[in-house]
């Protein structure tokens, strides 16, 4: 029997302890597997961050200095390709200047944050897969959700993100979502906005080291093959091919295995809520210091050569920038 498991009579029943570890760390041969898939050599990575941080103390545009663990996550997300982490480096720190609407006022408090977080459970799954990969869900629990606090879904999407990028302490193999469209009408395609899906895109793509691996839709209906046809032009062909709309949840537990998964969707980690209730509260204890990052940023007036031209990144006029992702 699994040590994750515990059994009423032959059953397993929901374990309450793992929905509020939010994020466990691989560890065994788990570890091992990762750094394989990471390309992490335990014995050059300190030679590799000491190369970027000397690095980012050489930008002026740049913080001088920024803490180890999540240059290390960089890393990690860039397979140790040392071009690729600056580039990803620069992107992150520029998209922190560029998109205020994102990296400012985020406090999991303010009511519109802290109402939003109740009504759309998103959040990542506190284990790992077997081959070591982050499994996140998001599932609408409001059917009146409005697609205008998608900006505010964003930010805290984000956030999430930010924090995984200081307690990933060992790195994941990539990532997984599944999105359930429930609650999904024709009114949020309606008021859905091309140019902000693509702005966060952009930020999740472009400037956090993101390694995704699939993306499973379920409780799918007609309205989202329409979303997904107005998305899919902001990805990668690679990208495409790893969307997969699943019509039973038997399905998807061929790619995430039930131990995994919240006890909404048939898994034993807990209820969804029980893992949100627990990020709510992360969130809630990094208030402080999301405040402290808003000024670490780039100062586009001190780049060499010209400043970002925002209008260029973003626009959503002719034909769409392709993305580059891992």
């Amino acid at each position: 029997m699994k040590q994750s498991e515990r059994r009423n009579g032959g059953k397993r029943k929901p374990m309450q302890s793992m929905a509020s570890a939010t994020l466990i760390q691989p560890s065994g041969e788990l570890w091992k597997k990762i750094r394989v898939e990471l390309n992490e050599d335990v014995n050059t990575r300190d030679q590799d961050l000491a190369t970027i941080k000397e690095w980012l103390r050489k930008q002026p545009h740049l913080p001088d200095e920024w803490d180890d663990d999540r240059m290390m996550t960089f890393l990690r997300g860039c397979s140790f390709s040392l071009e690729k982490c600056k580039r990803k480096l620069d992107m992150y720190f520029t998209m922190r200047t560029a998109c205020p609407e994102f990296f400012t006022n985020r406090d999991i408090t303010r009511p519109e944050l802290n109402s939003l977080m109740n009504r759309l459970h998103a959040t990542p799954l506190p284990g790992l897969t077997p081959n070591g990969r982050r499994v996140s869900v998001a599932r609408g629990v409001d059917k009146n959700l409005d697609t205008s606090e998608l900006c505010n879904l964003y930010k805290i999407g984000l956030m999430i993100g930010d924090v995984r990028l200081r307690e990933e302490e060992q790195g994941v193999g990539g990532d997984v979502y599944v999105l359930d469209a429930a609650v999904l009408t024709p009114k949020h395609l309606a008021k859905l906005s091309p140019a902000l899906v693509k702005k966060f895109l952009i930020c999740v793509q472009e400037a956090y080291p993101v390694k995704l691996k699939e993306v499973h839709v379920v409780n799918a209906s007609p309205i989202v093959d329409k979303i997904v046809t107005i998305i899919k032009p902001f990805l990668k062909e690679k990208i495409k091919n790893r969307i997969f709309i699943h019509s039973d949840l038997n399905t998807l537990y061929e790619y995430v295995p039930k131990d995994l998964l919240p006890t909404e969707y048939g898994g034993y980690c807990g209820s969804l809520k029980e893992i949100n209730d627990a990020w709510m509260k992360k969130l809630e204890d990094y208030t402080e210091w999301f405040k402290q990052q808003e000024s670490i940023k780039a100062n586009e007036s001190l780049r060499p050569g010209k400043p970002t031209n925002y209008d260029e990144l973003f626009g959503i006029d002719g034909s769409f920038r392709q993305l580059s992702i891992d």
